[in-house]
């Protein structure tokens, strides 16, 4: 039995614009999608819900069904062959969102990243399914048309080889050297081979403080010397895999310091931003995600994939 690209839907643009992007997602891998609704009694509901509390149980299910139902539209619309389900989920959102994800291959939320000036930043559910999710996790925010080169996929715009006719964004992983997991790598290679686009791999390093070497090391630490072994390592990670998928063009850069930066700046022409979160044992709710996905999810500009790994 096939699992489903499962996404989390609310009323919100960005939840719109995950069951878009999820959509075609599940249309790219030929896996059904899901549609599912987290909802709660809450003992202060909505204005426009009665105060009595059965009705606000059946008044919470309808509009539960009505946010569904506008996702459906929605996603039909991005996809119109995907095979699609709808469910409302009882219980608290997070770990209603967290035990759908055991039953998915992918798991989508819409996300608000953050904005400088207003202070509006990712929900404490994302964040926690984030930091949690059992599968890999992809962040998309509304009004950001870089992902959807894949639509060319689903309109006939392609040419005899399969290729897109009009060039499509590329996908980029931000791989770490030091613990450059296949998971991620694969998600990432993945990706861009269903879209028929490249894949940019960026990896960091850094000089050692000069005080830890050793006599005779002082030569090692010059700044060419050292960015072509981490060049040459990160050449030597990518080379089996270039070979697992020869139809990815993967282009590999290393840059010197921390890597949020430059990841965020190929973010800003990305289809889709790939990172690894290490995999705690439980995947119990509060866990904290790291400063490299923390910040990606706060400020790429594209969709984030966030891939657990043991």
């Amino acid at each position: 039995m096939l699992r489903p690209v499962v996404v989390g839907v609310d009323d919100s643009a960005e939840s719109l614009a995950a069951a878009e992007w999820a959509a075609q997602e599940a249309c790219l891998r030929d896996l059904p999608l899901r549609l599912v609704h987290a909802w709660n009694w809450s003992p202060h509901p909505a204005s426009d819900v009665p105060a009595d509390a059965a009705a606000v149980g059946a008044a919470q299910r309808v509009r539960a069904r009505a946010m569904l139902d506008e996702a459906e539209t929605r996603a039909r619309a991005a996809c119109p062959r995907v095979r699609m389900t709808a469910d409302p989920l009882e219980g608290p959102a997070s770990a209603a969102l967290l035990r759908a994800a055991e039953q998915a291959e992918v798991m989508v939320l819409g996300s608000r990243g953050l904005a400088a000036f207003t202070g509006v930043v990712v929900g404490s559910v994302a964040q926690s399914v984030a930091a949690a999710s059992p599968v890999p996790l992809v962040l998309v925010r509304a009004g950001e048309p870089r992902w959807a080169c894949a639509r060319v996929h689903f309109e006939g715009e392609v040419t005899s080889k399969g290729k897109p006719e009009r060039p499509c964004a590329d996908v980029v992983l931000g791989l770490d050297l030091a613990d450059p997991c296949d998971e991620v790598v694969e998600f990432a290679l993945t990706a861009a081979r269903a879209r028929g686009v490249r894949l940019r791999v960026l990896s960091a390093w850094r000089s050692p403080a000069l005080y830890t070497l050793g006599p005779g090391e002082l030569a090692l630490a010059e700044k060419p010397r050292r960015e072509e072994e981490w060049r040459g390592f990160q050449d030597a990670v990518l080379r089996s895999w270039r070979g697992k998928f020869p139809e990815v063009e993967v282009v590999g850069t290393v840059v010197e310091g921390r890597i949020v930066t430059p990841l965020l700046g190929a973010a800003e022409d990305a289809c889709l931003l790939v990172v690894g979160r290490h995999a705690h044992a439980g995947h119990r709710l509060g866990q904290h995600n790291g400063p490299v996905t923390h910040a990606v999810m706060h400020h790429a500009r594209c969709p984030v994939a966030i891939v657990p790994y043991p």
